[in-house]
């Protein structure tokens, strides 16, 4: 009788590439992967911009992502939405002194950015969250941007399918939400991964998110001396900023076909023998869904969307 008022959660990943569904029940300690649904979106349907439209083709996407959920036999509407990181920009800040209110926070935070950003501030849906304040009273601070236009376009056309997108959130978040529970008793560690074209690295020092840094790197293997380059770049930064803190230990996220060399590229650039982590091993699949990791691998940040309402 508990299994018809058991709770699920619905996650969906969209990229260039298409649409990816994982639906899951259990709770958020002890996921269970009900089902999963992919579907590739025709040529040209979406092209990802931090400025523009990035869905060029508005009926095929409705269309598209209709499809894919009807091959999960469920009725749920309710989502959590992954986007890829390049639709918007990630940043880390610190700020002086305290905000009265989330609004003056966000019109300090406006002013602060208004000429660095890569898009209108009119035309900017801000967020951020404090994550610390620094021993001489500055707030750090992780502040996430979207132009209004872009976000808006896919909160509609998912609307239009018939869904209600209650969250959305960038790739590299879901990754490591997907991994949570490994990760988080951790106060201090390193995760880079691989992931839909795109290489992230986020470093946490007593829990706190210290540094992040996520590129697009289209055409690559993700094992090429492009990818090597950028995660020694990237370490380079955050040790000349917190020079007395090591980045270990080191957990690794990557396609399987590349998982080995890409770890063992890791920790050549980062001098620790890295942990790979694989999502066959964060969920228990249901008898309806695959449960090894080459199956499951394009999945992983709908999971991590997924288990946000979990």
């Amino acid at each position: 009788m508990s299994m018809l008022f058991s709770r699920s959660s619905l996650g969906v990943e969209i990229n260039p590439s298409g649409v990816a569904f994982a639906l899951l029940g259990g709770s958020s300690a002890a996921p269970v992967l009900e089902r999963v649904a992919s579907a590739p979106f025709a040529p040209g349907c979406l092209r990802v911009s931090l400025r523009e439209a990035n869905i060029l083709d508005p009926q095929s996407f409705i269309d598209t992502v209709r499809n894919a959920h009807n091959l999960l036999l469920n009725g749920g509407t309710r989502l959590s939405v992954a986007l890829p990181d390049t639709v918007g920009r990630i940043m880390l800040l610190d700020v002086e002194g305290r905000f009265k209110s989330r609004s003056e926070g966000l019109d300090m935070i406006r002013w602060k950015l208004k000429k660095s950003l890569p898009f209108d501030i009119a035309d900017t849906h801000l967020d951020y969250q404090q994550l610390s304040v620094r021993e001489n009273g500055d707030m750090a601070l992780m502040v996430a941007l979207v132009s209004r236009a872009v976000i808006s376009q896919y909160e509609e056309l998912l609307m239009s399918a018939g869904f209600a997108p209650a969250r959305i959130d960038f790739n590299s978040f879901n990754l490591y939400r997907a991994f949570e529970n490994r990760l988080d008793p951790q106060d201090d560690f390193t995760l880079i991964s691989f992931y839909d074209r795109t290489l992230s690295i986020m470093i946490f020092a007593n829990g706190v998110l210290e540094f992040q840094r996520v590129k697009e790197v289209s055409g690559s293997s993700g094992v090429d001396s492009r990818i090597y380059m950028e995660i020694n770049s990237s370490l380079k930064v955050y040790h000349d900023r917190f020079a007395e803190r090591p980045v270990n230990p080191v957990s690794c996220i990557a396609p399987p076909d590349v998982a080995r060399e890409f770890c063992g590229m890791v920790a050549e650039a980062t001098g620790v023998e890295p942990t790979l982590l694989e999502i066959k091993s964060m969920v228990q699949p249901s008898d309806s869904a695959p449960g090894d990791q080459e199956s499951l691998f394009p999945f992983t940040t709908a999971v991590g969307a997924a288990l946000r309402s979990l």
